[in-house]
């Protein structure tokens, strides 16, 4: 007689376990790699396009493949997932790099421009040992955070914000409020160094 309790506890347990793992997976932000025909000539991908590593003298545009998505002025590439929903979360590890922008931008944007100078892309800058955010070419300090060995960025689509958090105390350093019209991409500028991501992370807990 007591079966059909035991069946029923463990119909009840695996639910239970099938609604933690579809609450996990709505948590779990997108995964992208880096877009190499986006990519500026100064810059070369590795690690399966999930980095990029900026060279002083770069590859010779003439033996760069012509396509009308690549950066033509400034050391910029594109991940090559667009997002249009959701909340997402990805992390960034910094190597050697002492001048970069990290953040998101419109899949159209201009390849004449580069993020952070337009008001189609919303970033972190960190150069001299500074945080700023930047919008269309203006800047506003950022407090509350070093120089970086990992970071990691919040999107929140229908909220409109991008938020820099502290990888080390998984909290909220400084919040962007967005104006997003369509899809956008997560976007990436750097002059020195390397700069490796991670995708398709969860949203962390607290966030």
């Amino acid at each position: 007689m007591a079966l059909p309790f035991v069946r029923s506890l463990c119909l009840c347990r695996w639910g239970a376990k099938r609604l933690g793992v579809a609450a996990a997976e709505a948590r779990r932000g997108i995964s992208f790699k880096l877009e190499e025909k986006t990519a500026h000539s100064s810059l070369a991908l590795f690690k399966g396009d999930t980095g990029v590593k900026y060279g002083l003298v770069g590859l010779e545009p003439t033996k760069v493949a012509l396509n009308v998505e690549r950066f033509r002025e400034w050391a910029v590439v594109l991940a090559d997932t667009a997002v249009t929903s959701g909340r997402h979360y990805w992390e960034v590890t910094v190597k050697r790099s002492q001048q970069f922008r990290i953040g998101v931008a419109d899949v159209d944007m201009s390849r004449d421009s580069c993020i952070g100078v337009d008001d189609r892309s919303w970033v972190f800058t960190y150069a001299q040992r500074k945080w700023h955010t930047m919008l269309a070419n203006e800047k506003a300090p950022v407090e509350g955070i070093g120089q970086p060995e990992k970071v990691g960025l919040l999107l929140e689509y229908e909220a409109q914000k991008l938020s820099l958090v502290d990888v080390s105390r998984v909290a909220v350093v400084h919040t962007l409020q967005t104006d997003f019209r369509g899809p956008v991409v997560p976007a990436f500028a750097l002059w020195d160094g390397e700069l490796l991501t991670h995708s398709g992370l969860q949203v962390p807990e607290g966030l």
